[in-house]
């Protein structure tokens, strides 16, 4: 019988939560992303600057462990790259994160984060070699990336700590634990976000599955085959006007991707 594994406590805000930590909960989403996105067939019309020939011979994980090591990335610019996947997904329903687009993804993600938010980062060399790539490829993945997200860039704190709550709740080994309370920056205790109550200072809050209402994954045509590839992973940065669930419960991600498989099988 095996054991439960071990919990691990996390402060209420990313901004102190152990880059490790977070290296972990952001690569378990990406792999569930890239694990539902490798079944997918690849089109023509779906190749972008990102893809590589072959899926590379490191994992998710330790790539990002690798770039942590040695680009002292702050945890802003990590936590940032799931908003620029929604925001990137969003304006190019072709592109998906799979085992030959992320990689790339999450180097130009970083670097690009680090030299727009940072007072200190690294070289533009020392990121493409940590990124395992050449300077060239990286400054042609970087116009490719500003190109593709149409150079906006910004993310308010408000948003990170939703994409943060909403890791910890859908690890899949529901091994993290986010314990206090959130303080509040204009000082008042009257009213609380809803974040800030699923996190209050009488509240454990342990990591679980995805419910609905805690992550939306939005299914969108990729093809003239019409598979289905999960964007907006999230949920969290779509307007409200757009959002297709307003007044109904959402589908969790195993529903979605159950009924992307199902697309699949009628259409074969």
């Amino acid at each position: 019988m095996e054991s439960e594994p071990e919990l691990i406590l996390l402060p209420p805000a990313f901004e102190h939560v152990d880059p490790d930590h977070l290296c972990r909960l952001i690569a378990d989403m990406l792999q569930r992303l890239i694990e539902h996105n490798d079944r997918i067939p690849l089109s023509p019309e779906a190749l972008t600057r990102f893809h590589s020939r072959t899926g590379p011979n490191i994992s998710v994980l330790d790539y990002l462990r690798r770039i942590v090591q040695y680009t002292r990335t702050e945890r802003w610019c990590l936590l940032i790259t799931l908003h620029y996947i929604d925001q990137i997904c969003e304006r190019n329903p072709r592109f998906t994160i799979t085992s030959l687009t992320c990689h790339r993804f999450v180097i130009t993600s970083i670097s690009i984060a680090s030299k727009t938010f940072c007072d200190s980062f690294s070289r533009h060399s020392v990121y493409a070699k940590v990124g395992g790539i050449s300077t060239a490829e990286l400054n042609v993945l970087e116009r490719e990336f500003l190109r593709m997200i149409e150079w906006r860039l910004t993310c308010n704190a408000e948003l990170l700590h939703k994409y943060y709550v909403n890791l910890v709740r859908s690890h899949s080994k529901s091994q993290f634990i986010i314990v206090g309370g959130r303080s509040s920056e204009s000082g008042s205790s009257s009213e609380h976000s809803e974040d800030e109550e699923i996190v209050s200072v009488d509240v454990v809050q342990r990591s679980r599955p995805a419910t609905p209402g805690d992550v939306i994954m939005e299914t969108v045509s990729t093809g003239p085959g019409g598979s289905q590839s999960v964007s907006n992973f999230m949920g969290v940065s779509m307007p409200s006007t757009e959002r297709p669930y307003q007044g109904q419960t959402p589908p969790t991600i195993e529903q979605n991707m159950a009924f992307a498989d199902l697309q699949r099988e009628r259409l074969t």
